[in-house]
């Protein structure tokens, strides 16, 4: 081994060090990711010029590439999820929660407003902004710690509703429909698997740290943010929690509805002709587009609906899209880093290593996927990587594309969310907590168990 290679090896630990280190310190994920890169590029012996100008920006895994494919995808989202906040329609649903679970479900009630939420197709940054005023209110009513809702929403809009549920709207969803030619509901029973198993692991730990938390006499105690928090007007103010309803299901009818009736007409839609066929046709071969348009119609509908943002709605729209551009930023420069990684000698023996290392095929994608998630700190930047560069061979080894896409998209929302991980950095950011404080429960729910349940629907999809 030369002393280039062993440099080269080197620089990529240091980089991922150093990229976890500065998100750590709280510096700015772009730069993070600009100086990372630039440290690989340097000892890599990559041209300069190349590194930052095409395999960063705007190769086939620049960010660029990645920020323009998704543009319409996180607006839309981030769109739909201002209006629902505005108009308090989020909040009326979870309080609806409340008067049939009870204060002191707090943490039900939030892992099941994040999951609708989401699943809904508000992108997870959204969730946080729009959850946590209200989760306030619930943390003083039930005496819970803040670090226990911060896991509460990693698990409600950061796991399953992610990657495992067939049918979600989300970027990782959708990157894996991209890739492999499938649809969104691919592999729809070990999603469901999955997802039971990382919701159920997820609860049990969840309820047994607030039983804990309660013996121990640790309550909630407001950090000096909070006061600032917006104040809403109400229960009073709040749309009936049935009309709320009304716009996230709209979203999910209108991305479901394709689906559906294509499986009822089975061959007839290759043959169809009209203007529904040719609607049919377009939603399905749209995995980006449509549920766009989705979120854009739900958002229409919101602001039809509710008095609030009905007076100012483009205000409410504009601020959506506005927000929406920083969690886009921030994935696309983390993407950025690992399209810088990929072109160097290391990356591509590890997949040389990877393909030819004599494991389960399945298991050997596992580590792929959990390798590169944990090297971006993304689980969406991990799996555009992954099926920009892997997904073929593993589909050549004979992995029905179906399976592929609903695993390896489970398998990227595990090691995603190292402490470096920009959603991670985000929501403690927006709670005011420390990595000190919160990050061990967070990394519970957000690591442990999604690794248990992906590597537990492994094992099931291959006994079947």
């Amino acid at each position: 081994m030369t002393l280039s290679t062993i440099a080269g090896y080197l620089g990529l630990l240091g980089a991922l060090v150093l990229l976890i280190w500065l998100a750590l310190r709280g510096v700015n994920i772009v730069l993070a990711a600009l100086l990372a890169s630039a440290l690989v590029i340097v000892t890599n012996q990559l041209p300069l010029a190349e590194g930052l100008g095409e395999y960063f920006a705007f190769g086939g895994l620049g960010a660029f590439t990645f920020a323009g494919k998704f543009f319409l995808l996180f607006a839309a989202g981030a769109m739909f999820g201002r209006v629902m906040g505005d108009s308090h329609a989020a909040s009326s649903i979870a309080l609806a929660m409340v008067r049939r679970l009870g204060a002191q479900r707090v943490l039900w009630i939030t892992v099941l407003a994040a999951t609708l939420l989401t699943y809904g197709g508000v992108v997870v940054f959204v969730v946080i902004f729009a959850m946590y005023p209200l989760g306030l209110k619930l943390l003083q009513q039930a005496d819970v710690p803040k670090r226990l809702f911060c896991a509460a929403l990693s698990l409600g809009a950061g796991t399953y509703t992610l990657t495992s549920l067939p049918g979600t709207p989300s970027i990782h969803n959708v990157i894996s429909s991209v890739t492999l030619g499938t649809d969104l509901f691919a592999g729809a029973w070990l999603g469901l698997f999955g997802s039971t198993l990382m919701f159920g692991l997820g609860m049990w730990y969840l309820e047994s740290q607030r039983q804990r938390a309660r013996v121990a006499g640790e309550g909630f105690e407001p950090g000096p943010m909070d006061r600032n928090i917006h104040r809403d007007p109400g229960e009073s103010g709040y749309p009936h929690w049935a009309l709320a309803l009304l716009p996230p299901l709209a979203v999910l009818g209108t991305i479901l509805l394709p689906r559906l009736i294509t499986l009822a007409l089975g061959t007839a839609m290759e043959n169809g002709e009209g203007m529904g066929y040719t609607l049919l046709r377009f939603a399905n071969a749209q995995p980006v587009l449509w549920p766009s348009l989705a979120l854009f119609a739900g958002t229409v509908l919101a602001v039809l609906m509710f008095d609030e943002v009905r007076q100012q709605p483009l205000k409410s729209m504009g601020e959506g899209v506005q927000e929406s551009i920083m969690p886009l930023i921030n994935t696309a420069a983390v993407i950025g880093f690992g399209g810088v990684v990929t072109h160097t000698l290391g990356f591509q023996q590890f997949t040389g290593w990877m393909l030819d290392s004599g494991l389960p095929p399945m298991v050997s994608m596992f580590a792929s996927i959990s390798m590169i998630s944990a090297i971006t700190g993304s689980a969406s930047g991990g799996l555009q990587i992954f099926m920009a560069t892997m997904a073929d061979a593993y589909v050549a080894m004979g992995i029905d594309p179906g399976t592929l896409h609903r695993l390896a998209t489970m398998a990227s929302g595990g090691f995603d969310s190292l402490p470096h991980s920009g959603a991670v950095v985000a929501m403690l950011t927006i709670t005011g907590l420390s990595h000190r404080e919160a990050y061990r429960d967070v990394g519970m729910v957000t690591v442990v168990i999604p690794v248990i349940a992906t590597l537990l629907t492994i094992a099931v999809s291959a006994a079947v």
